[in-house]
């Protein structure tokens, strides 16, 4: 069955993004490597960050954290972190191969285009973005699907931004988003995904920095349609973002839990009757009434000679207040499990 980014409706299962960003550091080759490692994790979509410095960013732009020993400014890293348009086909290609999605957040008008020429599944806007109309309005105008996360807006500007995308509202998706490096349990704010999908009928999922399984399977269970982890090749690794990153291990974990979440929501259990596949146990597990001594015919049944014991083969232990008083119709064996044929008729 296809995720939501194909087949945007409220019965598709969870699209699970793996998100690289900026993890590759430049390289190529580690991209590469990180689509196999999110392919081989099981997850349905690989998401990059495709920044062309000089049309996003100026001189100005402040570090988030100075972590680069090689970049002079921060400029200079978004430079570093470029792909050609080659080798972003490249990676599409690579990621198809894997049946894999492919993602990548534009951060400029030119990004968009270099990425609506090279195709993608579908949009994701950066929390950083979500003010930036003219992006959002050629997102849209494409009338692919959009994710929009909103980590570092208030409604007032989500509630803009959504408004503007011109977009059926079963092609949206608002996630929830908290832009802290990792972000603790205090500040994943998974009440707010009931909140958008009232307030915006739309789907919604989560955008997570936690470095951990847990929001990602707590957001399934509220409904979240998409869910976006970044992903590490290792906690040894360069760079800003692997303190809020799973590892290729932890996003399997990720991925099976999801899926076991969604099975178990698609098959609720009635409790009108027992579980047919526990039939077999409930005669092992459960208890009768049982004879605690050798009775003969004609005995009247009381505490002192009826017990419960397993197993539940004969008259259910819950009948045992049923049964006091009634008299034997033949002999029964100690440790015998009653059966209603042992009694006199009333």
């Amino acid at each position: 069955m296809k995720t939501w980014l194909e087949q945007p409706d409220s019965d598709a299962p969870c699209t699970i993004i793996g998100e690289i960003a900026q993890a590759h550091d430049g390289s190529l080759g580690a991209a590469h490597a990180y689509i196999d490692a999110i392919a081989d994790a099981g997850a349905d979509a690989v998401k990059f960050q495709t920044h062309i410095a000089d049309a996003e960013s100026t001189l100005a732009e402040p570090w988030r954290t100075k972590f680069s020993h090689q970049d002079e400014t921060r400029l200079d890293y978004w430079r570093r972190m470029e792909f050609s348009e080659e080798q972003w086909v490249g990676l599409k290609q690579h990621a198809e191969d894997k049946n894999l999605l492919f993602l990548s957040s534009p951060f400029s008008l030119e990004a968009f285009e270099l990425l609506r020429r090279i195709g993608v599944a579908g949009w994701k806007v950066a929390s950083g973005e979500i003010t930036n109309f003219p992006l959002l309005d050629a997102m849209s105008a494409t009338g692919q699907p959009m994710m929009m996360s909103c980590g570092m807006s208030a409604f007032e500007e989500i509630d803009a931004a959504v408004e503007r995308v011109n977009l059926a509202r079963d092609k949206l998706a608002v996630m929830q988003c908290s832009s802290i490096y990792p972000t603790g349990p205090e500040h994943v704010g998974l009440n707010l995904l009931a909140e958008f999908k009232s307030r915006y009928g739309c789907a919604v999922g989560l955008s997570d920095h936690s470095a951990t399984i847990y929001p990602a399977l707590a957001a399934v269970m509220a409904s979240a349609q998409v869910v976006e982890v970044h992903v590490t090749l290792s906690r040894d690794m360069f760079g800003p973002d692997v303190i809020a990153s799973l590892t290729p291990d932890e996003l399997r974990q990720t991925v099976d839990g999801i899926r076991f979440i969604e099975k178990m929501n698609a098959n609720p259990i009635d409790k009108s009757k027992p579980l047919a596949q526990a039939e077999p146990l409930r005669q092992i597990f459960l208890k009768s009434v049982v004879a605690v001594t050798d009775l003969p015919a004609g005995t009247v049944l009381t505490p002192d000679n009826i017990t419960t014991k397993k197993p539940g083969t004969g008259i259910p232990a819950n009948q045992y207040d049923d049964i006091l008083g009634k008299i034997l119709s033949r002999n029964v064996k100690s440790d015998t499990p009653l059966m209603l044929e042992d009694l006199e008729s009333s």
